[in-house]
């Protein structure tokens, strides 16, 4: 088939991977001028276990009210009715999952088969493997105190189910796997994750993109879609008279996805949450962190990625895209006085505001439509690259009617 993909982020290059490798004629389409220009940019790259990174699924934050923690979730004056009903929507899925946290949730176990699936795709991908992709296992998850474990215990359940490694540790071992952490971090202990990886998912992104490329996948950037079409299928982009027709469309395109299906009648129960990373040199490796590091109740990640060390936190919803100076001086501060002496955040930093599309249960929209020739990748909130092999490996499969390799229970539309 002749298949355009609108979006060329992480989950849209993903896509064209499998769809062109299954004999399709691809074309990509993104109204940046080059892949990974969106909120596939300059996230915080981590990549699996999906669970333990935060803003990853409604009822692990640390607050179960918007009142008590309102740094954790930024409300804007622009909310409209489909941001409050998503509102609503996450907080009912928290309530039920912090119902029962000793239950393995759909949602939760869901989002984490996806990412590990994800995971062994990118593992097996030969040439990949080959590239600097400052990637880094091992990961630790900072506990101020016991209430903060006792949240994450619906993912730690997801994790145990899944064979995933997970070890506590007391507050003396953290400190000797990250012996720069600053003395007077409150800490009771720690959640040790060997087998997690990160890595510069932006040059995963641009990987895929090349090797896409050489396979026969077509890029047209700079391209603004205005309008999709059905029956005939076909995407209107801006300037042109008439549009260009294909055979099935695969919407990957992000926050702008809800926009775009709207007119067709399809309301997606999804909302663009903004997010920041800041990005600073290391000064001196041994006071910086080793691995990714999380302090949960701050919602706030640390990833080394070569001789940068990337602060990521922050949510956001009916904001503008100007930058919060209170979100960036947060991240700021954790460089700062986490790791004092490790960073240099007064030089060569790069501040960052992304925004991705995020449902209301934190797993992603998988599958067909409802509409003839119409399919859904989209939603992954912070997991795109986490989750972009997996998906686009699913999505070619349901294209193809062939049997995907993984159960695809809590990732379709018809959940909500």
């Amino acid at each position: 088939m002749n298949i355009a993909i609108v979006g060329a982020g992480a989950a849209g290059i993903a896509t064209a991977h499998a769809l062109q490798h299954d004999g399709h004629a691809v074309t990509v389409y993104d109204q940046r001028g080059s892949a990974a220009e969106g909120a596939s940019f300059a996230p915080t790259g981590w990549l699996a276990p999906a669970l333990l990174q935060p803003w990853s699924a409604a009822g692990l934050a640390p607050s179960a009210g918007l009142r008590r923690q309102p740094a954790l979730l930024r409300i804007g004056s622009a909310l409209d009715s489909a941001d409050l009903a998503w509102l609503w929507r996450w907080r009912q899925a928290g309530r039920r999952v912090r119902s029962a946290p000793e239950r393995v949730h759909p949602a939760l176990a869901a989002i984490e088969r996806l990412a590990q699936y994800s995971r062994a795709l990118r593992d097996s991908g030969g040439a990949a493997l080959a590239q600097d992709l400052q990637a880094q296992t091992g990961a630790l998850v900072l506990l101020r105190t016991e209430a903060t474990l006792a949240r994450l215990q619906p993912a730690l359940a997801v994790l145990a189910d899944a064979g995933v490694a997970v070890q506590r540790l007391d507050a003396a071992q953290a400190r000797q796997l990250e012996p720069g952490l600053a003395s007077d971090f409150k800490l009771v202990g720690a959640l040790n994750l060997p087998g997690a990886a990160t890595a510069n998912s932006r040059l995963w992104v641009q990987l895929q993109r090349f090797e896409a490329q050489q396979m026969g996948v077509q890029f047209v950037f700079d391209a603004h879609v205005s309008r999709l079409r059905h029956a005939p299928t076909g995407v209107q982009l801006a300037g042109e008279s008439s549009p260009r027709v294909h055979d099935a469309i695969v919407v990957c395109a992000g926050a702008d996805s809800a926009a775009l299906l709207r007119p067709l009648g399809l309301k997606l129960p999804v909302v663009g949450l903004g997010g920041y990373t800041v990005s600073a040199p290391v000064r001196e490796p041994v006071h910086a962190p080793r691995c990714a590091v999380v302090d949960w109740d701050s919602q706030i990640t640390l990833v080394r990625l070569g001789q940068r060390v990337r602060a990521g936190g922050g949510a956001e919803i009916g904001t503008s895209g100007a930058h919060h100076a209170p979100s960036l001086q947060r991240l700021y501060d954790a460089l700062n006085h986490w790791f004092p002496g490790g960073m240099q955040p007064s030089q060569g930093v790069q501040t960052w505001r992304g925004t991705r599309a995020m449902t209301a249960d934190g797993a992603p929209l998988l599958g067909a439509s409802g509409l003839p020739g119409i399919w859904l990748n989209l939603g992954h909130g912070n997991h795109g690259a986490a989750m972009a092999h997996g998906c686009g490996q699913l999505l070619a499969d349901l294209v193809a009617g062939r049997a995907p390799a993984i159960d695809t229970q809590g990732l379709v539309l018809e959940r909500f």
